[in-house]
């Protein structure tokens, strides 16, 4: 019983000499900075977990917010995708939107240029028959030579003055045709043919207009074609007139191409002289810029003449 008592008298000893430290004092010291060292290597450990805890944080919000910006970039690629989609499907529409309008203006032209033919035919059996109601040879030579030549200039007077007015009423349905003493003016304002400001080009939508200017005027026998081009009062006079020069230029290509003789059609800039309306408001300067055929009979002593409103 005496040996169990002290044994467990020593063993409470021992607790308490673990708890308070070693008694001596050099291994007290010891001892106390082994338990600091402990206590510091704990809180290292929190603050480590710690800063792990915020980074994983971080780089989850970060992550979030790449992921939705890669999102709303991909939804703003797709939109754009969609516009230029749409975009590209109504340049095809417009394409053949103007290809149709050739295809009827080709069709027009051949029409009209049939048409054409059928009142030549009608015009040479009027002819034969004019020729058959004239006096005979015999009879001619009994009259005066100064009668002949009056009368044979009156007859041809009257044919050339009935192929102007059917050529006149052909182009008056397309532009607006006035007759002058050597022929015809046909003025192209802006609801028939316009030029982009400072620009000579041709817009696709008129390329029919002057399809069909051309189908009338391929009939003609001894006129000639004059193209004029006139600006407005914005810009200077030398640079209006290397402008209208230069439109007139495309107009008579155009003709050309529709298959008129490019030996009968010459062209002139007058920029912006012989003014239609005076002013610089938008209607005057619409008037003034305007370009102008000039249909002239060769024969005549003026026909080498321009002609024109003023």
């Amino acid at each position: 019983m005496a040996s169990t008592l002290s044994e467990i008298e020593e063993q409470a000893i021992q607790e308490k000499g673990l708890a308070d430290g070693p008694s001596n004092p050099i291994a007290q010291h010891a001892y106390q900075g082994f338990a600091k060292r402990q206590s510091r290597s704990g809180s290292g450990f929190v603050l480590g977990v710690t800063a792990a805890g915020l980074v994983l944080v971080l780089a989850s919000i970060f992550g979030l917010w790449l992921i939705r910006s890669v999102r709303r970039l991909n939804r703003q690629v797709a939109h754009l995708n969609r516009q230029t989609e749409q975009l590209n499907r109504r340049l095809q529409g417009a394409e053949q939107q103007v290809n149709a309008l050739d295809q009827k203006a080709s069709q027009a032209l051949s029409a009209q240029a049939a048409a054409l033919r059928s009142d030549q035919r009608t015009e040479s059996q009027a002819t034969s028959a004019v020729q058959a109601q004239t006096p005979s040879r015999s009879e001619a030579a009994a009259q005066p030579p100064a009668n002949q030549a009056a009368q044979k200039a009156e007859e041809y007077r009257k044919v050339r003055d009935e192929e102007l007015q059917k050529l006149q009423r052909s182009l008056g349905q397309i532009a607006e045709t006035h007759r002058t003493a050597a022929g015809l003016v046909m003025t192209l304002g802006e609801k028939s043919l316009r030029f982009a400001s400072g620009k000579s080009d041709i817009a696709p939508q008129y390329r029919g207009t002057l399809n069909r200017i051309a189908g009338a005027l391929m009939t003609l026998k001894e006129y000639s074609i004059n193209v004029y081009g006139y600006t407005d009062d914005a810009g200077t006079r030398d640079y209006n007139l290397k402008l209208s020069a230069r439109r007139a230029r495309a107009v008579r290509d155009s003709l050309v191409k529709a298959g008129i003789d490019p030996s009968l059609i010459s062209t002139k800039g007058f920029g912006k002289s012989k003014p239609l309306a005076r002013g610089s408001n938008p209607k005057a300067r619409a008037a003034n810029s305007r370009m102008e055929i000039g249909i002239v009979d060769s024969t005549l002593p003026s026909g080498n003449q321009p002609i024109s409103r003023n």
